[in-house]
This record gives C-alpha cells, sequence and structure tokens, in this order.
C-alpha cells in the first residue's frame, strides 16, 4: 500500500531484458540508481513504487535496486519504454508510523493514459489526458482522487465518457512540478494511472448485492450482472433500483408496527 507522496526521484541505471543473473530470474529487469534517499531501511523482498507500479526488490545496495518486470507488467504499464538516464519517481510501502498525505495507492496500474495538451496557468500546469481504457472514466469524478505515474492528484475536470474522445484533467502546482516526473511529460507520452480503488469495491458491493437480489431483476425487468453495471447507465439504473427497494422496505417496515 501507497499514499501518492512522491518521496525521491531516481534514474534509470541499468534495463537487461533478459537478466539471466540469480536476482535477474532470466526475465526482465530494471535498476534504480539515485535511490540513496529510500534504501537505508530497505530489505530483499520490499516493495518499492517506480512510477506508480508496485515492484519486488530482488537486489539493492546503498545507492541502486533492483526489480523484476513480469509480462503483465510491461503491458499494463509504461515501465517498458523506459530508457537508460531516464527520471522516475519513487515510493516506499507505506509504514504504520508515516503522515497519510495522499490516499490509498496499491500499486496496480490500470491502464495508461496519453497526454493530449499541456497548458501554463501561472506557475502551475494544466494536463489534459485520455485512458486508454474508456470504462475507467466511470472511476474518475471532478474532486476525487486520481495517481498518475504514482503521484496522488486530484482530478479537476471530467469530460463525460458517453461523448467521443473521454478525458480528464488534473494541474500541477510549482512545488509539486520539481519533485515528481509528471512535468517532463509531453503530448503523447503516455502515464501510467491507478482510479480510486474505492469506488471499483463500491461497484462490486453494489452489483452482488443487486445480482444476489431476484426483486432487482424484477424491477428492471433484466438480471442485473457485473458487466450490467459496469456502464454509466447500468449503474445509474441499478442505483435507482436499490434506492426504490430499501424505500418499499423501509415502509412496509413502517407499516407493520
Amino acid at each position: 500500500m501507497f499514499t501518492g507522496i512522491v518521496e525521491c526521484m531516481g534514474h534509470v541505471a541499468d534495463i537487461q531484458q533478459q537478466d539471466t543473473s540469480t536476482s535477474g530470474g532470466n526475465g526482465w529487469t530494471v535498476t534504480v540508481g539515485g535511490a540513496s534517499a529510500i534504501l537505508g531501511d530497505c530489505h530483499l523482498g520490499d516493495s518499492i513504487a517506480i512510477n506508480g507500479t508496485c515492484l519486488t526488490v530482488t537486489e539493492f545496495d546503498a545507492d541502486t535496486f533492483k526489480v523484476g518486470l513480469a509480462p503483465e507488467t510491461l503491458r499494463r504499464t509504461n515501465l517498458g519504454e523506459l530508457k537508460v538516464g531516464a527520471q522516475v519517481n519513487l515510493e516506499r510501502a507505506l509504514s504504520a508510523g508515516t503522515r497519510f498525505g495522499g490516499h490509498f495507492v496499491q500499486g496496480h496500474v490500470d491502464t495508461t493514459s496519453t497526454v493530449l495538451s499541456v497548458t501554463p496557468d501561472g506557475n502551475s500546469l494544466w494536463f489534459k489526458l485520455q485512458p486508454a481504457d474508456a470504462r475507467l472514466m466511470r472511476y474518475i469524478v471532478p474532486k476525487g482522487f486520481i495517481a498518475l505515474d504514482g503521484t496522488s492528484l486530484t482530478v479537476c475536470e471530467v469530460h463525460d465518457p458517453t461523448h467521443a474522445g473521454p478525458w480528464f484533467t488534473i494541474m500541477l502546482i510549482a512545488y509539486t512540478q520539481s519533485h515528481v516526473v509528471m512535468p517532463q511529460r509531453k503530448v503523447g507520452d503516455r502515464v501510467n494511472i491507478e482510479v480510486d480503488m474505492l469506488g471499483k469495491y463500491v461497484e462490486r458491493v453494489l452489483a452482488g448485492s443487486l445480482v444476489d437480489d431476484d426483486s432487482a431483476a424484477s424491477t428492471t425487468g433484466e438480471n442485473a450482472s457485473a458487466a450490467d453495471v459496469a456502464t454509466v447507465s447500468g449503474v445509474k439504473r441499478y442505483v435507482d433500483t436499490l434506492v426504490t427497494r430499501l424505500v418499499e422496505r423501509r415502509l412496509d417496515a413502517v407499516l407493520q408496527k
């Protein structure tokens, strides 16, 4: 578990697509340097988020550490595009005594978003982004949380996902610009995103309650399913169903007294 408050920026010191060393496991590995600030209490097997991706330390010294990238990680994130020398956001897993300054970030990247525009606004920067998977837009709400390359940020604007070309915006203040990699992103670059996990859990619980309740099917005229709920119209329809059912039950309880 992470907070989205980047502790430091490191740099990619080495990339091996077929690392045959003991710590490489015969797979794709990345070694990050300039990380001494977060390695003082490091142990093998610890979790460190690189650009918002939770990864396992397989080797480390005073200034560098190595992680392995699974095929799924390479498919879902932008880490496969890293080059030697590139800067990366770094954050250790949350400890019990740490101040919680961001939001709940798992380090499980949902997809990437493409930068559509970068617009200065005084000493701030506005970024407009479009997720590769438009279905994730239902979890992105104005003033809600989102993690971009592991940085906890506040969503500013959200374009209706039912229209063509869904997008959302975030703003970076001057301080954040000097402590994360986001200002280096250009139009067309891909950024890792993790949406607020609380929204996913709420959706799952809601979908489960409706699927398990036959009255949902009778009220809507169709069987509810997780796939049905996983749409904007589906969420509205089934929320309406749930509210109606709860009101009816409450009225029944009152009339029986």
